[in-house]
């Protein structure tokens, strides 16, 4: 008889999780402001409803435009209004239309936009030359007059169109999509030395209040940095041959059996110790009292260029750099200034 093959039972071999990618649909778009005046605004009360006057055509996503104004509202019923249009010059078409979102605001007479007077047209197409959007009923010409955003010396007023066109649309990969989307860096943070520098204290013995004798030979060390690494007090156990590190509670240890075992496990220390101060200034810094931390690096900036401390300055440098804000702005370029910090003048220059 041939061996009879079963199939294997469900928990007989681990799942796996198949492998999965992303990607992203990306929109590009280009923006820009165009500004008409109406200069002469009395004159053009003159006009019949429904006649519109057009400005100077400007380009925007690679496609023509101008903004029609249309003095005595677009029709009868708005006749005491002002209407106002984006118009397409350009060719275009049902299948291949033209998106674009824009918004319309009446500038005060110091060329602010006035809130009130601000109207937003959301995402929409244009499918054909001369097509138009926009707000026939604007504002209505007796609230223009009655307000200062009129220039009754100059019988003029200013609006503003900001106009925003997609260009295309790409598929990207996350990654790439992430590292594009990523703020600049401009201090470059070297590796942490740490590790060498437990290392050299360690092999000097200076400041060592703890000894260990292994097979006969004796070591040095420090107690605070092994409590502090490994979580343990280290004892010295003058009753056994070997060196016990004991837990503080529990009184648990584990014996060090060689002297080279010994040496692997101070240095080892120092990689912990790498892993740990490699990562100052890390994300998980952030998470609360951003205004904190600002004085707290700050602080030790001033603090590590005193000192020499070239790699802690470097750190805080990096730091403050992510935490840079309008209210910080000053304070943080005087610093940088004050102790030649460069990537910290480059990072307030960028924001």
């Amino acid at each position: 008889l041939s061996p009879k093959a079963f199939p294997s039972h469900p928990c007989s071999s681990p799942a796996t999780t198949p492998p999965s990618t992303n990607s992203a649909i990306v929109a590009n778009t280009a923006s820009a402001s165009h500004v008409l005046k109406i200069d002469g605004y009395s004159r053009t009360k003159g006009l019949a409803t429904g006649v519109h006057l057009r400005s100077c055509s400007f380009v925007v996503g690679g496609h023509s435009w101008h903004l029609a104004y249309v003095p005595n509202g677009d029709c009868p019923e708005r006749a005491d209004s002002i209407s106002l249009f984006l118009v397409l010059n350009d060719a275009a078409t049902a299948a291949a239309p033209v998106l674009a979102t824009f918004i319309i605001s009446l500038l005060d007479r110091y060329g602010k936009p006035v809130p009130i007077h601000t109207k937003a047209m959301p995402m929409i197409r244009f499918t054909a030359p001369g097509s138009s959007w926009g707000f026939p009923c604007f504002i209505k010409r007796d609230i223009l007059e009655k307000s200062r955003n009129l220039n009754h010396k100059e019988d003029c007023f200013s609006v503003r169109c900001d106009l925003t066109v997609v260009t295309e649309f790409r598929a990207e990969d996350a990654v790439t999509l992430a590292a594009a989307a990523a703020p600049p860096s401009f201090v470059a943070v070297p590796p942490s030395d740490l590790p060498r520098h437990f290392a050299e204290l360690l092999e000097s013995g200076q400041g060592a209040d703890v000894g260990f004798r292994v097979d006969g030979e004796d070591f040095t060390a420090h107690r605070c940095v092994f409590a502090g690494l490994q979580g343990r007090a280290v004892r010295r156990d003058e009753g056994r041959q070997g060196a016990t590190l004991r837990g503080d509670r529990r009184h648990e240890g584990r014996r060090v059996q060689e002297p080279a075992e010994f040496h692997v496990h101070g240095h080892a220390a120092g990689a912990k110790a790498r892993a740990r101060g490699g990562g100052m200034g890390g994300g998980s810094m952030l998470r609360h009292w951003e205004e904190a931390l600002m004085a707290q690096h700050q602080h030790l900036l001033v603090a590590a260029d005193r000192y020499g401390m070239e790699r802690l300055k470097l750190v805080c440098e990096d730091m403050l750099c992510r935490l840079i804000d309008v209210a910080t702005l000053a304070t943080t370029l005087a610093l940088a200034e004050q102790h030649r910090c460069q990537g910290l003048k480059s990072g307030n220059g960028w924001f």
